[in-house]
């Protein structure tokens, strides 16, 4: 089984389209700010990179690794960022979603709640995984606190990890929504994305 090549979702505020070699030049006016690398293993600092993040992207979807995203904001049909399913698998019927960023324009705007409701949405609902996952570096509390606020449950530390663009060691905390857990987290969230 493979992920459908055309998955596009919407809210009343974005739409999630697949992200494609295209997107560079509208990803270039926010992916260079390195407040978006802080707490992740890549960095885009400039367009070389740019490209290898597209093109590693777009390998990994057609290796079943990783299906990534262009986040668009539908009041000015500008892309927002970029976000993905990964470690997918259906045999478990467990797919993590992450690899998740937004230009400075756009964090704390709600749009993240837009997107983790659509894609834990399509998850369960379409897909039918028992499990969504997501992972974040420990000192990364914006990122903790929101998933704890659509949510999703902390599930526990991996030490040392993951290794970072500086060289730091990376621990890294868990969380995940339950099948069982989704209809209390779906009316959560849709109170918010209203």
């Amino acid at each position: 089984m493979r992920l459908h090549d055309q998955i596009i979702l919407e809210s009343n505020r974005i739409l999630i389209r697949p992200l494609s070699i295209k997107d560079k030049e509208t990803l270039k006016d926010i992916a260079f700010d390195p407040d978006i690398w802080k707490y992740t293993p890549s960095r885009i600092s400039d367009e070389s990179d740019l490209d290898k993040y597209i093109a590693n992207a777009l390998n990994e979807r057609e290796k079943d690794l990783r299906y990534s995203f262009l986040i668009i904001t539908k009041e000015l049909n500008f892309a927002a960022g970029s976000t993905s399913y990964g470690n997918i698998s259906f045999k478990d019927k467990r797919i993590e979603i992450g690899w998740s960023w937004l230009g400075k324009n756009y964090r704390g705007s709600g749009i993240n709640e837009h997107c983790k409701f659509l894609l834990m949405e399509y998850a369960f609902e379409r897909l039918g995984f028992v499990r969504v996952e997501f992972k974040t570096d420990v000192l990364n509390i914006a990122a903790r606190k929101a998933l704890l606020k659509i949510g999703a449950v902390e599930e526990g530390v991996l030490r040392s990890h993951t290794l970072m663009n500086d060289g730091r060691r990376r621990d890294t905390i868990y969380y995940s929504v339950l099948a069982n857990e989704w209809q209390s987290a779906k009316e959560k969230l849709l109170l918010k994305i209203k």
